[in-house]
């Protein structure tokens, strides 16, 4: 795991935070990674963020790290597994994490919640979702529906792309293939790790070819390419999945820091801003502080909305505090 920190001043080197980062061991508590929770009354109090190493969290809590910042707090950010990290929410090692995917770990956050352990905030993305996907110029010529690709098999060459062997939905799509649901009988899948998968699609995308594959939003994959999901035509869609992720708080943080709390509950992002995130991060290799930054000093509007209500450390709204800092960097 490692550990990173923002202060209420941070070094400004080119225009961006400056991080420092820290060796760990493997879990939060055994080393007190972010000090004592509240902050003595004379020092700002520090928010701790538990974040996987996944582009959309790691970009969306970097956003909101540099905008508790303005608003006159400290930060920390521990990556780890989100096991792990819920534990440190209910053991109060960590306070806030952003990455409640849900329904895949609704094993382990609901009895959280129904023990009173931890506390959902809010519903941060709705509806992110993973299905079969086309490039617009296929959907264009009449591939709308998974029902449509078994007509135009030959320009697809019989296959469809997946992800890494061994997951779901690779298997969601051998089984469609296995009872020839929508004439697909005759057909592959070709498993690959998601960039080779990607790779392809580009591939294939520059030349204007056919390619169906597993596609998923929010991601950079629907910045960088053109795409259209297929409807299914009265039947369940194969490999489609809908998920809602939540932010999910540690209780005492909820209870010390109300204007936090406030803040954290209306902080909700839309599956294209955070494709443009993951976009800029992880497809453009920026670095997060520099995305984070950006994309708040040009969308204040959306800031104003996350913090409507809210009040700084100081007393003021949250929102002055975040012009100011803005303006002067």
């Amino acid at each position: 795991m490692t550990n990173s920190n923002h202060t209420t001043e941070p070094a400004r080197a080119t225009g961006i935070f400056r991080r420092t980062v820290l060796a760990t061991g493997l879990a939060v508590c055994a080393l007190g990674l972010a000090g004592p929770h509240p902050a003595a009354a004379d020092e700002a109090p520090t928010i701790r963020f538990g974040t996987p190493t996944w582009p959309g969290v790691t970009v969306k809590s970097e956003i909101a790290e540099q905008l508790l910042v303005h608003m006159g707090y400290q930060t920390s950010n521990v990556n780890g597994s989100p096991s792990v990290i819920l534990n440190s929410l209910k053991t109060d090692d960590l306070d806030i994490y952003l990455g409640g995917w849900m329904p895949t770990e609704k094993d382990m956050i609901d009895p959280l919640v129904e023990q009173g352990e931890v506390k959902t905030l809010t519903t941060n993305i709705a509806n992110a979702t993973m299905g079969i996907a086309v490039p617009t110029y296929v959907w264009e010529a009449g591939v709308k529906s998974e029902a449509d690709l078994a007509a135009h098999a030959d320009k697809f060459d019989y296959k469809i792309y997946g992800i890494e062997a061994g997951t779901g939905f690779n298997k969601s799509i051998r089984d469609a293939i296995a009872n020839n649901r929508h004439g697909l009988g005759d057909w592959e899948l070709v498993p690959s790790s998601t960039s080779a998968m990607l790779a392809q699609v580009g591939r294939l995308v520059d030349r204007d070819q056919w390619i169906v594959f597993l596609g998923w939003e929010p991601h950079w994959m629907n910045i960088a390419y053109d795409i259209k999901y297929l409807s299914a035509k009265g039947e369940p869609k194969i490999a489609e999945t809908k998920s809602d992720v939540l932010t999910v708080a540690n209780v005492r943080m909820v209870e010390d820091h109300p204007m936090v709390a406030k803040f954290f509950s209306q902080y909700q992002v839309r599956k294209d801003e955070q494709s443009k995130w993951v976009y800029e991060y992880s497809y453009k290799d920026r670095d997060q502080e520099e995305v984070a930054a950006e994309w708040i000093r040009n969308n204040m509007d959306r800031v104003s909305e996350f913090l409507e209500g809210v009040e700084a450390r100081n007393g003021k709204p949250a929102i002055e505090a975040v012009r100011a800092a803005v303006t002067q960097g």
